[in-house]
């Protein structure tokens, strides 16, 4: 069986992204990298979230990367997991955000995925947000998936 992985927003986006800053040359390079070659051991999926987020964006590169993520399964977003937004924003874990962050933990982490794969930095893959995100997600009895980047993904094979 392989590993999961909930495809976030950010990742379509540097996959396309066309900005000369050597940061994001890296990341759309490690995000390719991942996305053309160890992707296919891990069983992928992204949210009909993202593909609303990507679709209501006004980047240059906005619809190929929702043809990107079009490639993907998508879950949809239920009751359970709009609950579980709900908690995460009123404990602080996450901002307020109808489309952002506090969903797609919530679906990473009601539907028991593995990895959330994503390049937001600042809230989800964030060593420092960490104990935080497992505090509450014990507390609500949800599985913690790993929140981690395409860089963290790209070295070897994974194990299950």
């Amino acid at each position: 069986m392989k590993p999961s992985v909930y495809v976030e927003t950010s990742l379509f986006s540097f996959y396309h992204d066309q900005r000369d800053a050597p940061v994001v040359i890296a990341m759309r390079e490690w995000t390719r990298q991942w996305w053309d070659g160890p992707r296919k051991h891990y069983d992928c999926a992204t949210s009909a979230a993202v593909l609303a987020e990507l679709d209501a964006g006004t980047l240059p590169h906005r619809d190929d990367a929702l043809t990107l993520a079009r490639e993907l399964p998508a879950l949809p977003v239920e009751d359970e997991t709009t609950e579980v937004v709900e908690v995460c924003v009123k404990h602080r874990v996450m901002p307020r955000d109808p489309l952002g962050d506090a969903l797609h933990l919530a679906l990473a982490s009601v539907h028991k995925f593995d990895y959330l794969l994503t390049w937001n930095c600042q809230h989800l893959a964030n060593a420092n947000k960490f104990a935080h995100i497992r505090r509450v997600n014990s507390l609500l009895g949800l599985h913690v998936p790993e929140l981690v980047t395409p860089l963290q993904l790209l070295e070897g094979e994974p194990t299950t």
